[in-house]
């Protein structure tokens, strides 16, 4: 008798212990923290991965004559559950040696909702058809972008140089002009890469402004003079004023032409390379030049941006 009551108080120890490491466990699990520090990366490289995948596609769509489609993600809701259950039970009966019975389980639920909303109506003409604004251009340059890079992409004329206008729409059938854009630009950079060009952004009379200042010890300088020249300025000038509208007697300033996002984007559509058999079948609009040849939109956008397609994942 002795001997059954120190079994039976020796298994009621074993099973209490189990029981209170089973709950211990249980309580360690710190379920929100956890699930926070990987779902969050998860959701962000998702969104950031679809993003760049809707943006790829609607490129290659815009080359093709398709017509874009832009879906934003909305929101994004997870729900996390965390179900624990432990049971105990004891039978006393004669010639039964295991008379406990424990039982413990727990359970993991994530419900995660994404909600997408098309991008269309006045939403869709504010962020995709209006011409970028001047303030947001230089904020692009004061945020790292070069200012070749910037030019290029932003502006489809810089005075009486034209950057590709065409390449605004829908591929155009003759070769753009752009040569002479590109040139400036790159006297421009030249001057950013010496740290003799600013770029401040400004308003007067409510009318925007970009101004263009030149260090006074580089205005004289073979790159700042080449640019005065491109732009019909007089040598050795070290400021310019860049707006939407300029006359004759204003001669600081230059007219400038933003493009609009999805200007931007059909400018880079054209930066992928078609297939040969798509080119055949007729699928894209073949840009020619003034002999006939077909023009390669690499000189124009190839140091920008090169978009290749190939049967198999890179």
């Amino acid at each position: 008798m002795i001997t059954s009551v120190y079994i039976v108080k020796s298994r009621v120890v074993y099973s209490l212990v189990i029981l209170i490491f089973v709950f211990a466990a249980i309580g360690c699990l710190k379920v929100g923290p956890t699930s926070l520090k990987s779902e969050r990366s998860k959701f962000n490289q998702a969104i950031q991965k679809t993003n760049d995948e809707q943006l790829l596609l609607n490129l290659v769509r815009l080359k093709y004559r398709d017509t874009p489609f832009f879906l934003e993600v909305s929101n994004v809701a997870s729900q996390f559950r965390l179900k624990n259950k432990a049971s105990f039970k004891a039978q006393l009966e004669s010639m039964v040696k295991d008379i406990f019975n424990l039982g413990a389980s727990t359970s993991y639920e994530q419900s995660p909702t994404v909600s997408y909303s098309p991008l269309h109506g006045d939403k869709f003409v504010k962020n995709i058809l209006s011409t970028l604004p001047l303030k947001t251009i230089t904020l692009l340059f004061h945020s790292g972008w070069s200012v070749e890079r910037v030019f290029r992409v932003s502006f489809q004329l810089l005075g009486e140089l034209a950057n590709a206008p065409g390449a605004s729409g829908p591929t155009p059938t003759n070769a753009p002009q752009y040569k002479e854009f590109l040139q400036a630009v790159k006297y421009l950079q030249n001057l950013d890469d010496k740290d003799a060009l600013s770029i401040n952004y400004q308003e007067v009379n409510d009318q925007p402004q970009m101004v263009l200042r030149i260090s006074k010890d580089a205005k004289n300088t073979k790159p700042a003079l080449a640019f005065a020249r491109a732009v019909g300025a007089a040598p050795g000038k070290s400021m310019y004023i860049l707006n939407h509208f300029s006359s004759l007697a204003q001669v600081e300033h230059l007219r400038v032409v933003p493009r609009s996002f999805l200007g931007i984007m059909f400018y880079l559509s054209q930066s992928i390379q078609i297939p040969e058999r798509d080119i055949l079948k007729g699928k894209v609009t073949l840009t020619k030049n003034s002999d006939g040849g077909k023009f390669d939109w690499f000189d124009v956008t190839g140091e920008l941006l090169t978009i290749r397609s190939s049967a198999e994942e890179p």
